[in-house]
């Protein structure tokens, strides 16, 4: 009964979560932390802050211990380090050992650096995931938005449909318009309910849209935050060149691409420090227990104490001929560096040309919005002359459902256009650091 009451208490608050209309920077904030992308892009970061762990400890000393049992029979080693025959014998050793890396060509120090600058590319390659999903969330936010006031323009109209349909009906009535006017118009209101169906349809689904983008587990009673047009202000554009010098050196992409470069420099030189020798520090302490079946042996306690050993010793490696894969593991080395260095020239490149092409679809967006506007000013004066001269008996009904589909489409267009400037302009803020909100 309590593991009820407490699903339907988690039910019953994010219901009234989602009552409540998302404004876009909630929805951008609620993407990052569920999107799976996002959260396989952290586990990658993680991984590599635990190899950057790995590859600093190896500057630490080696510590092992070991023990170790025996039993021989037949011809067997004595204590006094002779032979015999016919004796059993058993032996116990225990030892400790320290190994110290002294010198490693530079190896330590190269995969710590390329360590840390891994981690750096996969933070700023996580980065990048946040501002695909950002964008990609502002897309589907800007979508549902224009629907909504698709279906508002949808629901204006049949309100005007209807009204002519009960006018004609009551026309009809007293003599003054025929049955095909009124079936006209009755066709006419038809086709606003399908209409409105239409864009009622196109706004659930844009919603589902939204909603998924969100990992949202029910779309069901999402919506969100709707900005007063009017308030959406159009201001003048920098220029591309001046928002690209912005973007440059801070756009995640290009800072994912220039850690792989420096990335693949450090395995340039982790390549070169295999031709250096390679030098190490070894030391331990032992000590051993010795029984024979010939005769008694000395204590446990004097044995170990007499058996008691120490060691030190330095290793040295030289390379000398490795069959040329150092040289060609630095040749490889080399050429990814190159191909990576023109990998972040065609990102930079890359990047200059989505700024600009955001830049010239912002500037025709602004364009688009003014003549829109200047076309629906004229449909809706258009409209009410011939809504007034329809009233007066000088128009049919003909020149007036032309005259209200004139209007409808006019704002539609207006419709699009406003909500495509607010996207490309805000595209342009984003590309500049600015973060993404109406």
């Amino acid at each position: 009964m309590r593991r009820i009451l407490i699903a339907c208490a988690l039910l019953g608050a994010g219901l009234g979560a989602w009552a409540q209309p998302w404004t876009l920077p909630q929805c951008i904030r609620h993407a990052l932390e569920n999107n799976m992308t996002i959260r396989q892009g952290e586990i990658s970061v993680r991984q590599s802050e635990i190899e950057l762990n790995t590859a600093r400890n190896r500057r630490l000393p080696g510590v092992s211990a070991g023990a170790s049992e025996s039993f021989s029979a037949g011809r067997s080693l004595l204590g006094n380090n002779t032979y015999a025959t016919n004796t059993n014998s058993t032996s116990t050793n225990f030892n400790i050992g320290v190994d110290v890396p002294v010198f490693q060509g530079f190896q330590i120090r190269d995969n710590i650096a390329l360590s840390r600058l891994n981690l750096a590319a996969a933070t700023a390659d996580l980065e990048k995931a946040k501002d695909d999903i950002r964008v990609a969330v502002a897309q589907a936010y800007v979508q549902v938005l224009y629907n909504m006031e698709i279906l508002e323009v949808a629901e204006n109209q049949i309100v005007i449909d209807s009204m002519q349909v009960v006018r004609l009906t009551e026309m009809l009535r007293n003599g003054k318009a025929s049955a095909a006017e009124l079936a006209q118009q009755k066709a006419s209101h038809a086709q606003s309910l399908y209409q409105r169906t239409q864009a009622s349809n196109n706004l659930r689904l844009s919603l589902l849209d939204l909603a998924q983008l969100l990992e949202l587990p029910d779309p069901d009673g999402f919506s969100i935050v709707r900005p007063d047009p009017e308030a959406l202000e159009i201001r003048l554009l920098e220029s591309a060149d001046a928002i690209y010098e912005q973007a440059v050196d801070r756009k995640a992409s290009i800072q994912a691409e220039q850690k792989r470069l420096e990335v693949a420099d450090a395995r340039v030189a982790l390549a070169k420090g295999a031709f250096l020798p390679s030098l190490s520090l070894s030391g331990g302490v032992g000590t051993g227990y010795y029984t024979s079946s010939l005769g008694s042996s000395a204590s446990f306690s004097s044995q170990m104490r007499n058996n008691f050993s120490q060691q030190l010793g330095l290793s040295l490696s030289v390379p000398i001929f490795s069959r040329m894969s150092n040289r060609n593991n630095l040749r490889t080395a080399e050429l990814n560096s190159r191909s990576q260095a023109l990998q972040l020239e065609n990102a930079r490149k890359s990047l200059y040309k989505e700024i600009q092409q955001a830049w010239y679809s912002a500037r025709a967006s602004q364009d688009k919005y003014y003549s829109s506007r200047q076309v629906c000013d004229s449909a809706r004066e258009s409209f009410e002359l011939v809504s007034a001269k329809y009233e007066n008996g000088k128009a049919n009904i003909t020149e007036f459902n032309e005259a209200k589909n004139t209007l409808m489409k006019a704002e539609s267009d207006l419709v699009q256009s406003r909500y495509e400037q607010l996207y490309q302009t805000k595209l342009l803020d984003f590309y500049k650091g600015e973060e993404l909100s109406f």
